[in-house]
């Protein structure tokens, strides 16, 4: 992807070197705080998985009403999602990230003192669900693409592997002193670890674009922005010149159908996501796969999703986001599927099929979420539309997990929830076609072969 966002006015394509002497690959410095900052912010939102068991046999409550705990965080986030998005474009991620980190070491601390089911929404779900969109993909979206247009899907997918590193660190950790000293002492250490490690990263090193520190996307050095023999590569892109030279305002953006496309496409992949998500450990115990296994399980997927999140990343912007979506859900319909046979053929080795499929390729769907947007409307207002996206497609992220816990309540398994899920992928894939990123610009894979 190859177009230049948010440059502000006194800033010339001539762009002088980087001040105070940081260097031209400074953007990768930014990439590698943020793979820090996500492996730990992201899975503490995660980490509701593990704790979901311990505190359903301690309260006895059921799993619906403990599962609405990450669908209140997803409606809150959802709310939220466009005042983060100008908080971004105003202060940008070195206040707004060090916020969100500080939201869910609270939320963390505060669950540990609950006792009735709307202490847990208050505290897991409105503090550490609704906080982590502050430090989760969502956050780190609305400026990590500021940093490249060539190397955009991959540089997404190197930061977001930060999830998949975390997890594979944190979860079986987590589950190891859940077992030993109980959910609430984990809580508490969790959220030290990130106000130790999260909130100093980010007030020094990160930055909202390249141009506020006087350098180019990519680390590109002036007169080496990509031109060739037959023009700039952003330029040979381009394949709807009207609607790139456009200035997408949130208004303009929602009375095209490549909005309201995206926005089908994006609910229901988060609404894949997260319904596996909260409810994989729980169900593998359920068939009789130890806890500690189902742990390693959950974190495994982490671990795969690196690999995922890179090569699905990195095939975006070779292939194009529409391919690239395509595999990635794909993948997690192969994954419902896997699961749905679990009960029939409770074999370890079909759990780890599952983790494969749901890592390698589901997981790359964060990469495609991230790019596609600044694809379609980059411009000085893309942090409030994205804003918009975000939050309406947290309407997935909450309902998955809800609806699949009250399917299990009122059917007393998980087969409707699965096969409603499976659909779910086949129509947020036509959706992403529809939406079409293609015709409007080529990823840079695809100009090669103009």
């Amino acid at each position: 992807m190859v177009t230049h966002m948010n440059v502000p006015d006194d800033v010339s394509s001539e762009t002088r070197p980087g001040k105070q002497g940081l260097p031209f690959f400074y953007g990768w410095v930014v990439v590698a705080v943020a793979f820090i900052t996500m492996g730990i912010g992201v899975n503490s939102r995660t980490a509701f998985s593990l704790l979901f068991p311990p505190i359903l046999d301690e309260f006895g409550w059921s799993r619906g009403s403990l599962a609405a705990t990450f669908s209140i965080g997803f409606v809150v986030s959802a709310l939220i999602t466009p005042l983060i998005g100008m908080m971004m474009d105003r202060v940008g991620p070195r206040v707004v990230l060090p916020i969100g980190a500080v939201l869910v070491s609270t939320g963390l601390m505060a669950a540990t003192f609950g006792t009735e089911p709307w202490h847990f929404y208050l505290t897991l779900g409105v503090l550490v669900v609704g906080g982590s969109i502050f430090i989760s993909y969502i956050g780190h979206t609305l400026f990590l693409p500021n940093w490249f247009t060539r190397r955009r899907g991959l540089a997404l997918g190197l930061a977001f592997a930060g999830v998949g590193i975390g997890s594979v660190t944190i979860f079986p950790w987590m589950q190891h002193s859940i077992d030993t000293n109980g959910w609430r002492e984990s809580c508490w250490v969790l959220a030290f670890i990130i106000l130790a490690v999260i909130v100093p990263l980010n007030i020094i090193f990160q930055r909202h674009r390249p141009e506020d520190l006087g350098l180019l996307p990519d680390g590109d050095r002036a007169g080496e922005t990509g031109e060739g023999q037959n023009g700039s590569l952003a330029h040979r892109a381009i394949v709807d010149r009207a609607w790139v030279e456009t200035e997408w305002t949130i208004a303009l953006a929602a009375r095209t159908g490549r909005f309201w496309w995206l926005l089908v496409s994006f609910i229901g992949a988060l609404y894949v996501w997260y319904a596996v998500q909260v409810h994989q450990t729980r169900y593998l115990i359920d068939v009789g796969i130890s806890a500690d296994v189902a742990a390693l399980a959950l974190g495994l997927v982490g671990l795969t999703g690196v690999v995922g999140q890179i090569a699905i990343g990195h095939l975006s912007d070779r292939m194009g986001r529409e391919f690239a979506f395509t595999l990635s859900l794909l993948g997690f319909l192969a994954t419902y599927g896997c699961l749905y046979l679990l009960p029939q053929w409770p074999e370890v080795w079909l759990m780890y099929l599952m983790v494969g499929l749901q890592g390698f390729l589901g997981y790359g769907t964060a990469t495609v979420f991230a790019a596609t947007p600044a694809d379609l409307f980059a411009g000085k207002h893309y942090g409030v539309i994205f804003g918009v996206l975000a939050t309406a497609a947290s309407a997935g992220a909450a309902l998955g997990p809800w609806l699949t816990g009250l399917s299990f309540d009122v059917q007393g398994d998980y087969d409707r929830a699965f096969g409603l899920a499976m659909v779910v992928c086949l129509i947020s894939i036509a959706a992403m076609w529809l939406a079409g990123p293609r015709k409007v610009r080529k990823v840079p894979g695809r100009v090669s072969t103009l």
